[in-house]
C-alpha cells in the first residue's frame, strides 16, 4: 500500500512547477528536502541566505527541475522557486532607471549574478568607475543598483552599480567645488599612481598631485612616497571650476625647509648627509628632506686629482661636508669635503720657499713643460724655457721623460692657484752671462758635431753652448749636402765669426779656421749680411727644421 501511495504521489509531480517540500536534514553544504517522491532531493546551501533560519520539519516551496537525474534523485532549486514567484512582483515594481537593492550571488563570465528577488546580471564594466581586477571580493556583498535594461521575453535584467557611483560622485564633486578654496587642506585617497604623479580621490572628485608637489626633496617616482589606497592630507593649490579640475600639493602641507636656511646651515658649518646624485661636475648631498647641496669636483680633495666624482663617492654614501655658500632664492648650497682636512698648500710656502733646491719625479709631460711630484698631491711645473740656458727646448720630451727623477730650484709659489714654478737650468750659472769671457770673434775653438741639418751643422762647445756652422762656412768649395763632409760626433776646429747675445747665437766657420786677419774680416762682413731666417736662423727655428 505504501509503495502504491508513493507511486501515486510521484505521478502527480510535474517538472517545471513549484511544489511543497519538507526539510529533513540541514548539512553544511546542502539541505535535504523530501517532496514525496521515490527519493529525497538536495539543494545547495548557497541558495539560502542563512541556513540558521531553516528548521528540520519546515515546509518550503521548491522548484522541480527534474523528477530523476542519472542516479534517480529529483533535481530541486529553492532559488528558482523564489525567482519564479518573485518575477511578476519584480516586474511590477521595477522599471528601467529605478534603484533596487541586491545581493551578489556569484561570479560568472563577464560579470556578476545579483539576486534582487530574481537573478540579474551585473556586467564587469558596470561594477565600479574603474573595472576591478578581482570580482571575488564582491560575492555575498549587498549593494544598491540601477536597473539598466529589462527583457521580459527572456526574463533578463541588466544592472549597473557604476552609474549610481558616478551620479553620487558628480553630486559630491559639485559640493566640493563650491566649498573648497586654494590653501585648504583636505583628506583624500590615492586612487591611481602614474610616472608623473598620482590621482587623489577627494570623496567624489579626482585631483592631480604632481610629482613635483609631493616632496621638498628629490624623488624619482611617485611610488616612493605613495601607495594605492593610502589616505593622505593634501592642500588645494589650484581650482578650475569650469573644467572641474583640482591641482593638489602634498609638500605644501609641510613647511618649506629653505625658509630659514641661513640660520640652520651658516657658512662654515659642518653638516652630514647622503649622496643622492652624481654628475660630471660634482655630487649632490641631501642634508635634510628638500635640501641638497652640491660638492663641486674641485672641492673634494686638496691634493688628489679627481676628474669625476665617482672616483671618491657613490650614491647612497653617508658623508660630511662644510657649507661654503648659500643662494636661497635659487635654492642652492655649495658644500666642500676637502675643507674637513687642513689644506696642505697652506704649508707649501714654508716647505718650498723660493730658491729652495728640490728633488722629485716627473709625473706628467705636456707641450709646455713637465710636472714634477714633490710630495703626494703637490706638483711643481718646469716650463720648457727653464730647462736649459743654452738650448731652445721645443718640447719637454727632448730633455725629460715620465718617471725621471730630477733636481730643480723653486722659482715661484702661488698658493691661491696652487702652483709651484720650478727651474732646472737655475741649478747652474747661465754661461751666456759672461759669454765675452768665454768666446770672442776670431777665436779658434774645438767641438763635436751634435746635429746636422740641411743648412749646416751644430757644434757643441764648452759648457754645452752650441755654435752653428752654416753650409757656406764648411769649405771653400761648394757643398751640396752637409752630411757628405761632416758626421755627428766628429770633432772639428772652427773660428768664431758671430756672437749674438740677445738671440744667444754663435756663428762658426770651419773654412775660416786657418784664415789670416784680412780674410777673417771679409768673411765676418759676409756673415753679418746673411738674411734673418735664411742663412743664419735662430736656434729654435733650426731645431724645428731639423726635426721636420
Amino acid at each position: 500500500m505504501a509503495e502504491l501511495l508513493a507511486q501515486t504521489t510521484f505521478d502527480k509531480l510535474k517538472e517545471g512547477t513549484i511544489i511543497q517540500g519538507l526539510i529533513t536534514e540541514i548539512r553544511q553544504t546542502e539541505v535535504v528536502v523530501d517532496i514525496g517522491g521515490k527519493s529525497e532531493g538536495l539543494i545547495p546551501a548557497s541558495e539560502f541566505v542563512d541556513l540558521g533560519d531553516l528548521q528540520i520539519g519546515e515546509e518550503i516551496e521548491v522548484y522541480l527541475e527534474k523528477l530523476e537525474d542519472r542516479e534517480g534523485n529529483p533535481t530541486l532549486s529553492f532559488d528558482k522557486a523564489e525567482q519564479k514567484k518573485n518575477w511578476e512582483n519584480i516586474i511590477n515594481k521595477c522599471e528601467e532607471g529605478s534603484i533596487v537593492q541586491g545581493r551578489v550571488k556569484a561570479k560568472v563570465k563577464g560579470g556578476l549574478i545579483v539576486s534582487i528577488g530574481v537573478d540579474a546580471f551585473l556586467p564587469a564594466s558596470h561594477i565600479d568607475v574603474q573595472p576591478p581586477k578581482n570580482l571575488d571580493q564582491y560575492v555575498t556583498q549587498t549593494y544598491d543598483f540601477k536597473v539598466l535594461k529589462i527583457n521580459l521575453e527572456r526574463k533578463n535584467i541588466v544592472l549597473s552599480r557604476r552609474e549610481l557611483i558616478e551620479e553620487q560622485r558628480t553630486s559630491k564633486r559639485r559640493e566640493l567645488l563650491d566649498k573648497v578654496q586654494p590653501g585648504d587642506v583636505v583628506k583624500g585617497t590615492v586612487k591611481n599612481i602614474t610616472d608623473f604623479g598620482a590621482f587623489i580621490d577627494l570623496d567624489g572628485m579626482d585631483g592631480l598631485l604632481h610629482i613635483t608637489d609631493m616632496s621638498w626633496g628629490r624623488i624619482s617616482h611617485p611610488s616612493e612616497m605613495l601607495k594605492q589606497g593610502e589616505e593622505i592630507d593634501v592642500m588645494i593649490i589650484e581650482i578650475n571650476r569650469e573644467k572641474e579640475r583640482v591641482s593638489l600639493g602634498l609638500k605644501q602641507t609641510r613647511s618649506n625647509p629653505w625658509e630659514n636656511i641661513e640660520n640652520k646651515y651658516p657658512i662654515g658649518a659642518k653638516v652630514a648627509g647622503k649622496v643622492v646624485n652624481l654628475v660630471p661636475y660634482g655630487a649632490f648631498i641631501e642634508i635634510e628632506e628638500g635640501v641638497e647641496g652640491l660638492v663641486h669636483v674641485t672641492e673634494m680633495s686638496w691634493t688628489k686629482r679627481i676628474t669625476k666624482p665617482s672616483e671618491l663617492l657613490r650614491v647612497g654614501d653617508d658623508v660630511e661636508a662644510v657649507v661654503l655658500g648659500i643662494q636661497k632664492e635659487e635654492e642652492k648650497i655649495s658644500l666642500g669635503i676637502r675643507q674637513l682636512e687642513p689644506n696642505p698648500w697652506d704649508m707649501v710656502v714654508h716647505n718650498y720657499p723660493v730658491g729652495a733646491h728640490v728633488h722629485g719625479k716627473v709625473r706628467n709631460i705636456t707641450t709646455y713643460g713637465a710636472f714634477v711630484e714633490l710630495e703626494e698631491g703637490i706638483d711643481g711645473m718646469v716650463h720648457v724655457s727653464d730647462m736649459s740656458w743654452t738650448r731652445k727646448i721645443n718640447h719637454p720630451s727632448e730633455v725629460l721623460k715620465k718617471g725621471d727623477e730630477i733636481d730643480a730650484i723653486v722659482l715661484d709659489v702661488d698658493t691661491s692657484q696652487q702652483r709651484i714654478s720650478l727651474g732646472m737650468k737655475q741649478l747652474g750659472d747661465d754661461p751666456w752671462s759672461d759669454i765675452d769671457g768665454r768666446f770672442r770673434i776670431g777665436d779658434v775653438v774645438t767641438g763635436k758635431i751634435s746635429k746636422i741639418t740641411s743648412f749646416g751643422a751644430f757644434v757643441e762647445l764648452q759648457d754645452h753652448i752650441d755654435g752653428l756652422v752654416h753650409i757656406s762656412q764648411i769649405s771653400e768649395e761648394r757643398v751640396e749636402k752637409v752630411k757628405d763632409l761632416l758626421n755627428i760626433g766628429e770633432e772639428v776646429t772652427a773660428r768664431v765669426i758671430k756672437i749674438d747675445r740677445e738671440e744667444r747665437r754663435i756663428g762658426l766657420s770651419i773654412k775660416a779656421a786657418s784664415y789670416d786677419e784680412e780674410q777673417l774680416a771679409a768673411e765676418t762682413a759676409t756673415y753679418d749680411n746673411m738674411k734673418e731666417g735664411g742663412d743664419l736662423m735662430n736656434l729654435g727655428d733650426i731645431l724645428d727644421q731639423a726635426t721636420k
